[in-house]
């Protein structure tokens, strides 16, 4: 009698399970049936919310739904970001943000409204940008290696413009400063053009500045590009080293930017947007719109982005108690 009884229990558990697998799957097909909302952390105009976009429409044609494009800034990202954590976990609210979103804010607050691992589900990277070390053409040094050498032998005599303090332009010249062991001093300004413009006028020695905004300036001889901040060279100009392969081992310093939904979403829904976000990389259309701003179009996993935003966590953890920076 206790043999059948655990046998029904057992079958019904099964018919549960099973019951179960095929609504989630019936879900994920219908899913989308209605307008999905896009939050960007961001105001419009900026890099993320090109990304955002660009991400937004081509998604829309593959999923067959409008992409509504949220620009919720404030915070660094965290207004935006809290938002969707604290949405239900339907598919129909998700965050396209950077790693200063997922990785840089979480070591400056200790009290942040959310948690970048525990509050989301991951479903893919879409993008990353290499900065570029700059300088102007009058600074005798044209490598890594002798920037280098020269700043050690001008030790405080040399500086470097970023576009403000947090920025990925201020913790890539931090980390060339950590791993080089340099003595030059971090200035400030409030925007990459600026920055750029301080090396223009000789007020700073170099900069690392977006390529996209370097070029005119490379092309008319008027900066010099020495070499990438990111782990591979960059599609937009092959022919520049990075600063690693240049000399300063363990060097790499690239934005990235992803898209999450919140922790609770369905796997069936993620993978079905992970398969349209990968298509959607790999589609010429959405290369061309993004190398043309700067960007470059990068797929992965929802597992490879978990893994990402991990390692990213520790490597910002690092930096920052090693030059002491703290939110102002």
């Amino acid at each position: 009698m206790l043999h059948r009884k655990t046998v029904f229990i057992c079958g019904t558990a099964a018919i549960a399970l099973l019951c179960a697998a095929q609504a989630a799957a019936q879900t994920a097909t219908a899913y989308p049936s209605r307008a999905v909302r896009i939050v960007i952390p961001y105001p419009p105009g900026g890099g993320n919310d090109i990304i955002g976009r660009i991400v937004a429409d081509e998604l829309g044609k593959r999923l067959g739904q409008q992409m509504v494009v949220d620009n919720r800034s404030g915070g660094s990202t965290a207004i935006g970001a809290e938002n969707v954590a604290r949405s239900a976990p339907d598919g129909y609210s998700l965050l396209i943000t950077s790693h200063t979103t997922y990785a840089l804010l979480p070591n400056l607050r200790p009290r942040l409204s959310y948690d970048p691992q525990r509050d989301f589900e991951p479903v893919s990277l879409l993008a990353t940008q290499s900065f570029a070390l700059a300088v102007h053409p009058s600074l005798p040094a044209t490598t890594v290696k002798q920037i280098i050498a020269l700043a050690k032998s001008r030790p405080g005599q040399m500086s470097f413009a970023s576009a403000g303090a947090g920025t990925g332009t201020h913790f890539s010249g931090e980390q060339f400063k950590v791993l080089a062991g340099l003595d030059i001093l971090h200035v400030p300004y409030k925007g990459g053009n600026p920055a750029i413009t301080s090396v223009l006028s000789g007020e700073t020695t170099m900069t690392f500045g977006s390529l996209s905004a370097l070029s005119a300036f490379v092309t008319t001889k008027k900066l010099r590009v020495i070499a990438v901040t990111g782990a591979k060279r960059s599609p937009l100009d092959p022919k520049i080293p990075t600063i690693a392969e240049s000399g300063l081992k363990d060097y790499e310093m690239t934005p990235w930017y992803g898209l999450t939904a919140p922790r609770g979403t369905s796997t069936a829904i993620v993978d079905r947007l992970n398969t349209a976000v990968v298509a959607v990389t790999q589609s010429r259309e959405a290369q061309e719109r993004m190398m043309k701003v700067g960007y470059e179009p990068e797929g992965s996993t929802p597992r490879q982005l978990a893994e990402h935003i991990k390692a990213e966590l520790a490597r910002y953890a690092k930096l920052i108690k090693a030059i002491g920076f703290k939110e102002e």
